[in-house]
């Protein structure tokens, strides 16, 4: 079912294939004591920075809940835009785990509006409501588009001028990493990113994430809430071991360049369409497109993609590290037919 419904249907790649059969290669440590994730604890300084601490978990509803969690008490709240995967698509799990508040803030493109976040500080000692703690944010966004540096380290200051903390929902750091043209330690210690929910699932990884801090505090909780949040591995070396594989020649950046580049092409070839429309910008993997409503239903019979609002007719199309140009040729093939079958119905 190869397609464009998410970058979560892709494949493993075989140099992190590799590293989980190195991995399975006799008996070691459990919990974090086994050599592979000390040695990954030691690439992600390498990686990142000196002060870089990571903290290995299942997957990003994880990374993102005890990530933030680490940072809050029960009555504080989180700010983030309406569209955020930690407000939408996590089931409660943030409000469940944390007992904290989810703040909405508008958006721009995806993007969090600094200037719209003075209003929410208002409450800042009113014993009367949840205080603001944490911002948090995704990069790439929901919406597909990329935060700056400079976009980045506005809202870091805005938080640590204000006393807040900023927590980055990483799921396709790799992509923005390379949409912009920076290594994740310019994307991470030079914006003053405090939490990071460091993902590689959607970018040729089987399972896993990291959660990465430079906040010491911070780091000695997960260590509790990890296991308290059903999140502690006792074979952690087969998600380590991926990280190394991931974090090895590249491998990452060239996985989501690949990734951005079939993005790019998909998108400069869906512009020669005059009624497909495109409701966010294309920084990274992801495209938002409106088409004709049924053109959508006859499209759908023969690719695979998500509709977003089927009454407006907009879908989304991912790409990802394996996607090929002869499958979005195929794409634009059924697009055209489809198109054809619109044009003979009108005549």
């Amino acid at each position: 079912m190869k397609g464009f419904l998410s970058d979560n249907t892709s494949s493993v790649h075989p140099k992190v294939m590799e590293s989980l059969l190195a991995a399975n290669d006799g008996h070691t440590y459990p919990y974090g004591a086994d050599p592979y994730t000390l040695k990954l604890e030691e690439r992600i300084r390498e990686v990142i920075g000196p002060t870089a601490m990571v903290t290995v978990v299942l997957n990003g509803t994880g990374a993102n809940v005890l990530g933030i969690g680490g940072a809050l008490a029960s009555y504080h709240s989180v700010l983030t835009v309406d569209e955020a995967h930690l407000n939408v698509d996590e089931c409660g799990a943030f409000e469940k785990f944390t007992g904290g508040k989810i703040v909405t803030v508008a958006h721009e493109n995806g993007k969090l509006n600094v200037d719209l976040l003075h209003e929410h500080l208002k409450v800042k000692g009113n014993f009367h409501h949840n205080q603001p703690k944490v911002i948090t944010i995704s990069q790439v966004t929901e919406l597909g588009s990329v935060y700056t540096i400079s976009e980045l380290k506005a809202i870091a200051d805005f938080a640590h001028k204000n006393g807040l903390l900023v927590h980055m929902d990483g799921a396709r750091l790799a992509n923005a990493c390379v949409a912009l043209g920076v290594t994740y330690k310019e994307m991470l210690s030079g914006s003053g990113i405090d939490i990071v929910s460091f993902g590689g699932t959607k970018n040729g990884l089987m399972y896993g994430e990291l959660i990465i801090t430079f906040n010491e505090i911070i780091h000695q909780r997960l260590k509790y809430l990890r296991k308290q949040g059903m999140q502690l591995a006792s074979k952690m070396r087969y998600v380590s071991s991926q990280f190394l594989a991931y974090l090895q020649d590249d491998l990452s950046y060239k996985m989501a360049k690949q990734a951005n580049d079939m993005c790019a092409y998909l998108y400069e070839e869906l512009k020669k369409f005059d009624d497909v429309e495109f409701v966010a910008s294309v920084d990274a993997n992801i495209i938002f497109a409106k088409l004709p409503v049924d053109m959508v239903k006859q499209l759908a019979e023969k690719q695979h993609f998500y509709v977003m609002d089927e009454g407006k007719g907009i879908i989304r199309l991912v790409t990802s590290f394996d996607t090929k140009a002869e499958e979005i040729d195929g794409f634009i093939h059924d697009l055209k037919v489809v198109y054809a079958k619109q044009d003979l119905m009108m005549d």
